[in-house]
């Protein structure tokens, strides 16, 4: 075998090359969603409550996150494994964490441009001035790794393709819509408010608004940056385990 870092930028290339015609549909899907939710939220909120503004900003960048991270992600993943391309990668003398990683990192370098164009599109729509901390470079690829953990795992124990991208799609506007993700936790219900601390959105939006806007939250950005690596460890290890590697 190759060093372990020489697989994962093989493996890592060849995963982006797989998008190389289609790429520009996903930044645009990923950042017109989000948009149009912003200017229609933005519409609703008042423009004397920064609070609100910020929620639905940071809100739609987590949206714009869900929809290449966790649902393109499973689907990738339903889809090389119903058309054989898993077992064919199981033949080369790579790692099985290898692989994973750099399907990880493919998706989130496929994520970043739709990420930071929603996030200044959001900011020029709604006005809301920015306080841009420097953990943002710590806290936007591990939101991104996180959900991508989250699609992997969705597509390698989902049905067929069809399945799964239903099931990512319910996945993700569950998360995006269940908790303090687009509006504050003070217009939500006291079950929504207590499930929400399940989801890894909510420690998404909550570490977004403290590390762009510089937004006071009830979950600290340190204790938001520990349950995103926690998820994400968990979710990688899951995945490791559950995906067929030589019969192992």
């Amino acid at each position: 075998m190759q060093p372990f870092l020489t697989q994962l930028i093989d493996l890592t290339l060849i995963q982006l090359t797989n998008w190389r015609w289609s790429w520009r549909g996903g930044l645009i899907v990923g950042v017109l969603a989000p948009t149009f939710l912003i200017a229609a939220f933005g519409a609703f909120a008042s423009s004397n409550d920064p609070v609100a503004l910020g929620y639905v900003l940071t809100g739609n960048i987590v949206l714009s996150l869900l929809l290449i991270g966790l649902s393109r992600l499973s689907g990738h993943f339903a889809f090389i494994r119903a058309v054989g391309a898993l077992d064919y990668f199981a033949t080369l003398p790579i790692s099985r964490a290898a692989f994973i990683l750099a399907t990880v990192i493919a998706f989130l370098v496929l994520a970043l441009p739709s990420t930071l164009a929603t996030l200044v599109l959001g900011w020029l729509i709604l006005g809301v001035p920015l306080h841009i901390h420097p953990l943002v470079v710590v806290v936007l690829p591990l939101i991104s790794v996180s959900l991508s953990g989250l699609g992997a795992l969705i597509g390698l124990t989902g049905g067929d393709p069809d399945s799964v991208g239903n099931l990512s799609t319910m996945v993700s506007f569950i998360l995006f819509g269940f908790g303090p993700v687009i509006m504050p936790l003070e217009r939500l219900p006291e079950w929504m408010r207590t499930v929400s601390l399940l989801s890894p959105a909510t420690y998404a939006a909550s570490a977004l608004r403290q590390v762009l806007l510089a937004q006071p939250d009830r979950i600290p950005l340190l204790v938001d940056l520990a349950v995103l690596l926690a998820f994400t460890l968990a979710t990688l290890w899951l995945v490791t385990k559950r995906l067929d590697w030589r019969g192992r």
